[in-house]
């Protein structure tokens, strides 16, 4: 006879069981400790008050007024301003002059200089016209939009 071959037991595949839904952790309760009892506290003795005095309140300091001094001229407006030159672009409006004196007056900036140098297309120049755009050396922080007046 031939010789019969043994069959082995078929593997059979465990089933994968479906997964279980996560239920939301559970909240702990924590109970508030008991609030310590307070002693009743011996009455304050009333002191003898006197009529509160009437003190005038002080008026709080006016703030500078911001804006031009009168007889200050507007000269121009500040286009740019190059930080690290501290080099402001003036659109000017009038003529200015080396030598004169500025108040540059905007949202942040207010200060007072004099005109040492101006420069028209990188040419050193001692007067501008109106209608020039130049670039003057500025003691600080000068930005667009603020206005350069010539003060007298």
């Amino acid at each position: 006879m031939a010789a019969a071959k043994k069959k082995g037991k078929a593997k059979v595949k465990a089933k994968k069981s479906p997964a279980k839904k996560k239920s939301p952790p559970k909240k702990k309760v924590l109970k508030k400790a008991a609030a310590p009892k307070k002693k009743a506290a011996a009455p304050k003795k009333a002191a003898p008050r006197a009529a509160p005095k009437a003190k005038p309140k002080p008026k709080p300091a006016e703030p500078p007024v911001r804006g031009p001094a009168p007889g200050e001229v507007r000269v121009g407006v500040v286009t740019h301003y190059y930080g690290h030159l501290s080099v402001a672009a003036v659109k000017l409006e009038v003529t200015l002059a080396v030598g004169q004196t500025i108040h540059v007056l905007g949202h942040t900036s207010d200060f007072r200089q004099r005109v040492d140098s101006m420069q028209i297309e990188h040419e050193q120049v001692q007067e501008a016209i109106g209608g020039d755009e130049i670039g003057i050396r500025v003691a600080q922080h000068a930005r667009e939009h603020d206005v350069v007046y010539r003060v007298p």
